[in-house]
């Protein structure tokens, strides 16, 4: 058999369940029949077994995803049996995803003319229609899967969309009426009858569908609103601003009444245009949406005005009053305060009466930590920190803010714990540099509690995904140096660290130190002398100036060495090798 290699078909195993369930007839599928074949009409008893054996290995495949394979052997079916409806229905599916679509649509056609009486097959064909904008067509398959399917309401509004599509507005008329029929009336369809009679131009046909709705619902108010905003928009204000203030006088608070009244008051040019703007802010029935497009325009006319911000916060503070609940208007609040350079203790204190309200708002959280941290104020961070992770255990940043709060306060089991529930959050999607940092920091907890082991696996773990996290790599080599292990992966590592950053006194040092281990005094000294020359600290490092003094006590230059010495003790050296190396005059390790 000849396998197709050109192009490989993927189609959902969904088409073949679809179209072998097409193949069981009424009375098996009433009695729960499950047959093993499907109906070969007119074919010898030889060819029926073939034409059988043929399209059930096609499913096979098909479901084992093999598509040429299920594709040859739907062709092999159509040689046996040419007037199978479910062959050409498969292999109409696979043209169409090998964009053949017109023999698709070809196959399609013959599947309905062989099996008409097939929804199934009608529907897609209608749908095939469509997507070739074929409207016209379209209606005729629609039309027909109308009448076999009386009762189904989702044909109906398709049929009605491609009348729309072609104009024929009476048609639509007479759906919508066979639409009643079935589901009873409905705002949906008045409101439907009155879009049509819009378009054929007839108002008052249109005006009287929506009175008829009126009259079904006295007493629903927003109706009435909605007769008014149709009013509006035909030029008849007058009317409409009546109906708006009977509305208001029935129900004071209608927030759809309100929002009317303001584009009338809006269109009109009318004097009491900002008072209706303020009720309508406050009005706890005003949708958050609306709420929020109002307060946005409030603070652009505000800032035409001159900016006065007393005013505005007055106004947020007004609404957060009658909606206590309104996260919305808080986070607007809070970022309006730090767009106009508010106090940072004032923007804090909005973006946390946020959080009061919507605890699970992540990223009102991560702002007031970013804001919150230059205090150093642990305490406060930790606090924050906690209830992110509760509310949002998928965020990675509050177990960042909380490590690194628990690190500064030397608690390092905590801030251990924390960063490996953090790690536990991982997925592919998350930020290589967040990932990155938290493998980075465990690593040097973990090396502070003389876990090397686990440090160094850390580290590998950061360099995974971030290879150039420079922190990273100059304490991995450094910490590799203090075991005198791996000296020339740490000097690769080390070397990629000055290379980043060439005015490093710390990476510099490093570098130095491993080329000192290596027995490379020569360069050693050059990259010791860079390091104490870029230190911008008034009281160079302890640390570097011992291995100042040691670098030039094995190049024989003990005078300066007993000097870089002498200045690691006055800078605070805690090391115990020191005095001896002094006295002896020479370095010893």
């Amino acid at each position: 058999m000849k396998q197709h290699t050109s192009r490989h078909i993927v189609f959902g195993a969904a088409v073949f369940f679809l179209a072998m369930l097409t193949f069981l007839s009424a009375d098996a599928r009433k009695k729960k029949v499950v047959k093993t074949s499907v109906p070969t009409v007119g074919l010898s008893y030889n060819d029926s077994l073939r034409f059988n054996y043929f399209f059930i290995e096609a499913s096979r495949q098909q479901n084992a995803g093999h598509y040429d394979a299920a594709f040859d052997l739907l062709r092999h079916c159509l040689e046996i049996n040419p007037s199978s409806a479910s062959t050409y229905f498969l292999l109409s599916n696979y043209q169409a995803e090998l964009n053949k679509h017109d023999l698709a649509l070809d196959y399609l056609k013959k599947a309905v003319e062989l099996n008409p009486d097939n929804t199934t097959y009608l529907e897609r064909l209608g749908q095939q229609y469509i997507g070739l904008k074929n409207y016209s067509a379209a209606i005729d398959i629609y039309q027909q899967l109308s009448k076999v399917q009386r009762e189904r309401t989702d044909i109906l509004n398709i049929l009605n969309q491609l009348y729309q599509q072609e104009g024929r507005y009476s048609d639509m008329l007479k759906t919508l009426d066979r639409m009643e029929q079935i589901d009873g009336n409905s705002e949906g369809l008045t409101l439907s009858r009155m879009n049509v009679y819009e378009m054929m131009g007839n108002q008052k046909a249109a005006y009287k569908s929506l009175e008829r709705l009126c009259d079904e619902h006295p007493s629903d108010v927003n109706y009435r609103v909605m007769m008014g905003n149709w009013l509006m928009q035909h030029n008849k204000q007058n009317e409409a601003f009546r109906i708006f203030q009977n509305a208001l006088k029935e129900e004071p608070d209608n927030s759809y009444a309100q929002t009317s009244l303001y584009d009338y008051y809006n269109a009109v040019g009318h004097d009491s245009l900002s008072t209706m703007l303020r009720k309508m802010v406050v009005n706890p029935k005003t949708e958050s949406k609306t709420r929020m497009s109002m307060l946005q325009q409030m603070i652009r006319q505000n800032e035409q005005q001159g900016g006065d911000s007393t005013e505005v916060i007055a106004m947020l503070h007004e609404v957060l009053k009658a909606n206590p609940k309104d996260a919305a208007t808080a986070e607007l609040e809070a970022v309006y305060k730090s767009l106009k350079k508010f106090p940072q203790d004032s923007v804090n204190a909005a973006l946390a009466r946020v959080l009061d309200i919507a605890p699970d708002n992540a990223g009102v959280r991560v702002q007031l930590l970013q804001n919150e941290w230059s205090k150093k104020d642990w305490d406060k961070i930790v606090e924050i920190s906690k209830p992110g992770i509760e509310y949002n255990p998928d965020e990675m940043a509050f177990y960042y803010f909380l490590g690194l709060a628990y690190f500064q306060q030397d608690k390092q089991d905590l801030s251990l714990d924390a960063f490996r529930r953090g790690v536990s959050q991982i997925t592919r999607e998350s930020n290589k540099d967040i990932v990155s940092d938290f493998y980075a920091i465990m690593g040097d907890i973990l090396h502070q509690k003389g876990m090397n082991k686990e440090a160094f696996a850390a580290y590998d773990s950061c360099l995974q995904w971030k290879a150039n996290n420079i922190e990273c790599l100059n304490n991995y080599a450094y910490y590799l140096s203090e075991e005198k292990r791996d000296l020339k992966r740490a000097e690769e590592m080390s070397y990629r660290t000055i290379k980043a950053e060439p005015k490093s006194t710390t990476f510099l040092d490093t570098y130095a130190w491993i080329l000192f281990l290596e027995e490379r005094y020569a360069e050693a000294k050059i990259y010791i002398d860079q390091a104490i020359a870029n230190d911008t600290d008034s009281v160079v490092s302890a640390v570097i100036l011992e291995h100042a003094g040691d670098i030039y006590a094995v190049l024989g230059q003990t005078k300066e060495a007993l000097d870089y010495w002498q200045r690691a003790i006055k800078a605070g050296s805690e090391s115990a090798l020191l005095q001896k190396k002094i006295k002896l005059k020479k370095y010893i390790e």
